[in-house]
């Protein structure tokens, strides 16, 4: 198999590891794909995977590095974070009453792809991956899969070019295949469970309130050490 067949699966698989676990931006998700389908569920995905491009086109620039550089600016942005989290908690809270015959008689619109957007783009995990992670995959290399991992009969079978343009495009292939897949599994699985729309709803309301907790608590503790 080529070195760049490989880079391209080796993004593929990265982009979904990135995007499946659950957090604030899978919340949204979720929340819009049981209440208004998957148009609106892919649609958030899209605003998430949107700010990593946005994050991508930064980190070629150098402009990420900023926040590394300014813990006062980090602390603003993961407080607005928190913020922005808890206000769209109380919103998911309030789909808790939404059915799926109401869901698919109204419109398609929603605010999914904007509220995801914003989330990401004050998400500092997300920033952290990209001053770091991201950071790497951009830089020009080579990375030995086995022999990184200790493998060393195996050593130099799978090799993945870093700062390739086939891991980039497979990267963002792979988030791209978690947010249409994702909110098409859910409205597979809103068909067979008529409850699934409040529940779905409750749990992205906790989540995204744990997260804005947490955000807050963190922006707090970096601004008091300004303050004091």
């Amino acid at each position: 198999m080529s070195a760049t067949l490989l880079s391209l699966l080796a993004g593929i698989l990265f982009g979904l590891a990135l995007a499946a676990p659950p957090g604030p931006m899978n919340a949204v998700i979720a929340e819009e794909s049981v209440v208004r389908g998957w148009t609106a569920g892919a649609k958030a995905g899209l605003g998430a995977a949107s700010a990593d491009l946005v994050f991508f086109l930064l980190a070629l620039l150098g402009v990420v590095g900023v926040v590394e550089r300014y813990p006062l600016l980090r602390g603003v942005m993961v407080g607005v974070g928190g913020v922005l989290m808890c206000y769209y908690a109380v919103g998911a809270a309030r789909s808790l009453r939404t059915s799926f015959v109401a869901a698919d008689s109204a419109p398609e619109e929603s605010a999914g792809f904007r509220k995801a957007f914003v989330l990401a783009l004050t998400n500092p995990y997300q920033v952290l991956f990209w001053l770091t992670v991201g950071v790497g995959l951009l830089e020009p290399g080579a990375v030995d899969v086995f022999a990184e991992a200790g493998v060393a009969s195996l050593a130099g079978s799978v090799v993945v070019e870093t700062g390739s343009p086939a891991l980039v495009v497979g990267f963002f292939g792979g988030i791209g295949l978690w947010v249409t897949g994702f909110p098409a599994a859910l409205v597979a699985a809103r068909r067979r469970v008529e409850t699934l729309a409040p529940v779905v709803a409750g749990l992205s309301a906790l989540v995204l309130a744990g997260f804005g907790v947490a955000f807050l608590l963190d922006a707090a503790g970096t601004l008091g050490r300004f303050a004091g």
